[in-house]
């Protein structure tokens, strides 16, 4: 082993890394999007600990102010208006919310599991002003990992279907194989449409084993029925990798390939509610949200989970996840490249 061969093939591999403009690009263009998003997510003058549903007509009407509800008044809380009462509950229920009051009826609903709700209920009763009446959600409470389960294997999913299918594509194609292929009489379609159905075989297996494997020992609820959320599974899963495939069809070098996937998934990792709810977060940051195949998959999981919702419930989730694979796999079989040049 000698040093002068290791410092050459490290020079030469740092000339073909800045030589690549598009995968520099990234490489410096990506930590500055990320912290500009994240402190555009997470900006204001204090992070706020509570959050409280306050039960209104609508969510553009106005809060009561301060000096008539002293509760309007407590910092680092944030107040969003819940038009429907029965779907603020579930929220509570589900730690989406830590409190929902009810000025009018001088009522509030607290989760007895959530150690946030507790305080924000001792604080309420220390505060001036008509008491208010005690209400517990009901139903059977939803613990946390209740909730987080279906964002923890839907990340994994994301991960898989993006990186599994991006990454393939990408060294098929620095390594001359899509180029060989090419001259047989394989379709772009055909060969793209048989990496959908390759990596979706591989992460439906895998997910639906984690899946049945952590509800017998974790032991978490599903209202709804099990063929339901391998219907929402299947198209979540056909939506990504679809992404994955647009991503790659152009892409030839694995460091833009790597820079443009984590563009992706870093967004839906932070605000398709994979870790925390989103509900009352800026507007801009909800339509965001709503733009992105992971919120729709994780939305419909959850109704369907822990909400015991039908297909038909979350129909508006399921045709906009087959929309996104039907677009994005249209555009990845429409600007496919075979060669690397």
């Amino acid at each position: 082993m000698k040093l002068q061969r290791i410092v050459a093939i490290t020079q030469a591999r740092n000339i073909e890394f800045l030589r690549d403009r598009s995968a520099l690009g990234w490489n410096l263009l990506l930590p500055v999007l990320l912290v500009l998003g994240l402190a555009t997510i997470f900006s204001g003058d204090g992070q706020s600990l509570y959050k409280v549903g306050v039960l209104a007509e609508s969510v553009e009407a106005a809060l009561p102010a301060p000096d008539r509800e002293p509760l309007m008044g407590l910092a680092f809380t944030d107040f969003v208006p819940q038009p429907d009462g029965d779907r603020a509950r579930r929220l509570v229920e589900r730690h989406q919310l830590d409190l929902l009051v009810d000025f009018d009826a001088r009522r509030y609903w607290v989760n007895n599991s959530s150690p946030k709700g507790y305080s924000l209920e001792q604080m309420l009763a220390g505060l001036a002003g008509r008491p208010f009446t005690r209400a517990v959600v009901t139903g059977e409470q939803t613990r946390y990992v209740d909730w987080l389960v279906p964002g923890i294997l839907g990340m994994n999913m994301m991960f898989s279907c993006l990186f599994g299918v991006g990454y393939v594509i990408v060294r098929y194609r620095k390594a001359g194989y899509l180029k060989r292929l090419s001259a047989t009489p394989v379709r772009a379609a055909e060969f793209l449409i048989a990496q959908v159905l390759s990596r979706l075989l591989v992460i439906m297996v895998v997910t639906c084993g984690v899946f049945l494997a952590t509800e017998w020992v974790i032991g978490f609820p599903v209202q709804g029925s099990h063929g339901a959320l391998l219907v929402v599974a299947l198209l979540g899963a056909v939506a990504m990798i679809a992404m994955g495939v647009a991503v790659a069809a152009r892409t030839t070098s694995e460091e833009l390939a790597n820079g443009l996937l984590n563009l992706v998934t870093w967004p839906m990792m932070m605000v398709s509610g994979v870790w925390f709810s989103i509900e009352g977060a800026p507007r801009a940051v909800v339509w965001l949200a709503q733009c992105l195949p992971l919120t729709h998959l994780l939305e419909a999981a959850r109704a369907v989970m822990l909400d015991g919702d039908s297909l038909a419930s979350v129909l508006d989730h399921l045709l906009v996840l087959a929309a996104i694979g039907l677009v994005c796999l249209a555009l990845g079989a429409w600007g496919f490249r075979w060669r690397e040049r």
